[in-house]
């Protein structure tokens, strides 16, 4: 199984990969508003929990990586992000939290700003 950088994903098709992640981050949002819509204990949140958290856990492994070709203050603000991001989603899988507005605004702007 072959691994390859943020960068040299980049480098063969930046707009593949960018349209890659806008994908990714766009599915995150529907999860989240269908667990929104249906509850903490539901089905749809389990779903939309797991994904979101595999997803940037990809990202955040990638930004902290020293081949990731990103400006570093923007790798720095994107891992915040992803920090806050994993810290509300652990917190909605505790039901001690039911803030998917948050993290649906969030993961829209982000997406909105890979087209």
């Amino acid at each position: 199984m072959y691994q390859f950088s943020y960068a040299e994903v980049l480098e063969e098709a930046p707009q593949g990969a960018r349209e890659r992640e806008y994908e990714a981050l766009d599915r995150s949002v529907q999860l989240l508003k269908a667990a929104q819509k249906a509850g903490t204990q539901s089905r749809e949140c389990v779903e939309a929990v797991l994904y979101v958290r595999r997803l940037w856990n990809l990202f955040l492994e990638d930004l902290a990586s020293p081949e990731n070709d990103l400006p570093k203050e923007l790798r720095a603000e994107l891992i915040s992000i992803g920090l806050w991001i994993m810290k509300e989603i652990e917190q909605i899988r505790l039901e001690k939290s039911t803030n998917f507005k948050s993290l649906i605004e969030v993961s829209e702007n982000i997406r909105d700003g890979l087209k």
